[in-house]
C-alpha cells in the first residue's frame, strides 16, 4: 500500500470546526468508520485513552469529544451543529462513557473504542497521525492499516479459502488479505464497494458470519500500484532537470500523479480550498465571537491601528499579521477554516500569502499557485517528519507552515525554483525545537503569537533567499532534522498541558475559570 501523502489530505486540508484538526477532525473521521462498522446502529460506546498520551488531557478541551459525538452521528468536519454535538448524542439515545486507563500507549493520540448495541460489540484501535489524517491499527482487537482512503470491506469468516478463490475470479479490489484472530476476516480494499449480486453471494457462502463496509473518509483516494514522480527535494530537483518547470507546476505534476486526476482539476480544487480561506479572512476581520475561548477579537484593533498608520513595519508584514489573526480568531469561534497543514497553525499559511497577495494586487490564481506551492514543501514534511504537535512540538505544526510559506512567497516574487527551496529551509531551520504549550488547555494563545512568527518569519527567510543567502543545509536534511528532534522533544511540551506555559500559574487560573464559566477572559491583551 502507498504511503505517498496527497497535498489535498495531508496538507491542505481537512475544511473542518475546531480548535485542533489532530483532535477535531481525525476524531470525526475515526468515528465515521465506527459508525460504519455498527451498521450506523450504536447504543453505547467506551472511549478509553492512556494516561500517558495527550488525549487523556486534551479530549475535551480541543475538540476530541466533539469530533467523535459528530462522527458517531455521521457528520462532515464543517457541520455546523459540531459545538453542540453532546446535546445531539442525548437526543440520538447513543451513550458514552470515557475512560483514562493503562492501555500499553504506542501513540500520543490513540483512541480505543469499544461500540455495542443490542445485536453486537465491535472493538476499533486508530491513531491521529496529524493534520486530521488518522490510522486504524487494530479492528476486533487483529491488527490492520487503514487510512480511510479506500472502500473497506471485512468479510467475517472461519474458512476464507474458498471465499478468496471466489473473490479473485469475480470481484476487481486492490488488496485482499485475511486476517486471523478471535474474530477472523477478508478485509478489501477497492475502489468501490462490492458488486450487490457478489455481496449477496457471500453472504450466504459457508463460513461467512456477516459482512462489514467502511466508506472512505479522506478526498483523495489511494489505489494499488499509485506511482508518483518524487518524493524528495532532491528527487523533485533531479525529475525537473529537463524540464524547467516552477516549484507550483511541479506540485501539479506531483498530486496529478497522486490523485489520478488532470491538471485543471489540481488547480480549480485548490481554488475552492482558496475560496473557504478567503472567506475565513473575512469573516475574521468583521468580528467574531464564541463564548468558550480566551482571547478576543484582536485583529479589529489590528486593523484600527494599521489604517492609522500607527504600526512599526512595512504594509504586507502587518497585513500578513492582520490576516493570522484573523483566521485563528474564526478557528477559535468554531467557524470554518481548512487545516493547513493543521487547525493549530491554519492561520500561518494563509495569512501569509493572502497578506502578500493583496499587497502586491495579484490575480486569484497567483494565491492558487502559491497555495500549490507550499502544498508540495508540505508533502516533503509530511513524508518524513509529521505534522502533529502531539508528536513533533509546535515545530511540526506552525514550523510547517512557515516553511511551506516561504517557499510559495519566494515564488511569487520571482524567484527561482533554488531560491524558493532555499527560502523553506531557512525558515524550518529557525524553528527547530519550538515546543507545544497551550494556555489554559485551549489552542488559543501562545498559538497565535506562533502563527504570527511562522508567518513573519517566512517573509524574512523568502527576503534572505532572494538575496541569495545560503541555506547551507538541504531542505531534505532538514526536514529528516525536524523528524529527530522532535522525537528528542520531552513529551509534557507535546500538547499535553502538562509542561511549558501550560502549567504557569496564570495559565492553570485561565484554565480554572474556563472550567467553571466558559467566557471569553480578556478583550485586550
Amino acid at each position: 500500500m502507498s504511503t505517498y501523502p496527497s497535498i489535498f489530505n495531508d496538507v491542505i486540508g481537512p475544511v473542518m470546526r475546531g480548535p485542533s484538526s489532530s483532535h477535531c477532525a481525525a476524531s470525526l473521521r475515526i468515528a465515521r468508520l465506527c459508525r460504519n462498522l455498527m451498521d450506523e446502529n450504536i447504543k453505547d460506546i467506551l472511549i478509553e485513552f492512556d494516561p500517558n498520551g495527550s488525549l487523556a488531557t486534551t479530549h475535551k478541551s480541543q475538540g476530541s469529544d466533539m469530533g467523535l459525538f459528530g462522527g458517531f452521528l455521521g457528520w462532515e468536519a464543517y457541520d455546523e451543529r459540531l459545538p453542540e454535538s453532546d446535546k445531539y448524542m442525548v437526543t440520538a439515545g447513543i451513550n458514552i462513557n470515557i475512560h483514562i486507563v493503562d492501555i500499553g500507549n504506542s501513540h500520543p493520540n490513540l483512541y480505543k473504542i469499544t461500540l455495542n448495541n443490542n445485536k453486537e460489540t465491535r472493538k476499533l484501535t486508530a491513531i491521529s497521525t496529524g493534520g486530521g489524517m488518522i490510522e486504524v491499527i487494530a479492528i476486533d482487537e487483529v491488527k490492520v492499516s487503514m487510512a480511510g482512503d479506500y472502500f473497506e470491506t471485512l468479510i467475517y469468516c472461519d474458512k476464507p479459502e474458498n471465499i478468496i478463490t471466489f473473490l479473485t475470479s469475480s470481484t476487481p479490489f486492490d488488496y485482499l488479505e485475511f486476517h486471523k484472530g478471535e474474530l477472523s476476516f477478508i478485509e478489501i480494499k477497492s475502489q468501490t464497494f462490492l458488486d450487490e449480486g457478489i455481496y449477496k453471494e457471500l453472504l450466504v457462502m459457508e463460513g461467512v458470519s456477516f459482512i462489514k463496509q467502511l466508506e472512505p473518509v479522506l478526498p483523495v483516494m489511494a489505489r494499488k500500484n499509485l506511482q508518483v514522480p518524487f518524493i524528495t527535494c532532491n528527487q523533485m530537483m533531479e525529475y525537473n532537470i529537463d524540464k524547467n518547470k516552477s516549484l507550483w507546476q511541479l506540485a501539479v505534476d506531483y498530486e496529478m500523479a497522486r490523485g489520478d486526476i488532470s491538471a485543471s482539476e489540481v488547480f480549480e480544487k485548490m481554488r475552492g480550498i482558496i475560496h473557504i480561506m478567503g472567506q475565513a479572512i473575512k469573516l475574521g476581520l468583521q468580528g467574531t465571537h464564541y463564548k468558550d475561548r480566551i482571547l478576543g477579537s484582536q485583529s479589529l484593533q489590528f486593523k484600527e491601528k494599521l489604517d492609522a498608520n500607527k504600526l512599526v513595519g512595512g504594509e504586507t508584514n502587518n497585513r500578513i499579521i492582520m490576516y493570522v489573526s484573523a483566521m485563528m480568531e474564526v478557528k477559535s469561534s468554531m467557524g470554518v477554516i481548512v487545516a493547513a497543514p493543521t487547525a493549530g497553525s491554519c492561520g500561518a499559511l494563509p495569512g501569509a500569502l493572502f497578506g502578500t497577495a493583496h499587497s502586491m494586487q495579484l490575480h486569484e490564481d497567483e494565491l492558487v499557485k502559491a497555495m500549490l506551492s507550499a502544498g508540495l514543501i508540505g508533502v516533503f514534511i509530511a513524508a518524513h517528519a509529521t505534522f502533529a504537535a502531539e508528536v513533533g512540538g509546535c515545530m511540526a505544526e506552525t514550523g510547517s507552515g512557515g516553511g511551506m510559506a516561504a517557499a510559495a512567497i519566494t515564488e511569487m516574487k520571482g524567484g527561482s525554483l533554488q531560491q524558493s527551496i532555499s527560502a523553506a529551509s531557512l525558515a524550518l531551520q529557525n524553528s527547530l525545537g519550538i515546543i507545544c504549550d497551550p494556555i489554559g488547555n485551549r489552542v488559543e494563545a501562545p498559538c497565535l503569537g506562533r502563527n504570527v512568527m511562522a508567518a513573519t518569519n517566512a517573509v524574512s527567510c523568502t527576503n534572505m533567499a532572494l538575496s541569495n543567502y545560503e541555506q547551507l543545509i538541504p531542505l531534505d536534511e532538514v526536514i529528516e532534522t525536524m523528524k529527530v528532534v522532535g522525537d528528542q522533544i520531552h513529551h509534557t511540551l507535546r500538547c499535553t498541558n502538562l509542561g511549558g506555559l501550560s502549567i504557569t500559574n496564570a495559565a492553570k487560573k485561565i484554565e480554572a475559570m474556563l472550567e467553571e464559566a466558559p467566557v471569553k477572559i480578556f478583550k485586550n491583551c
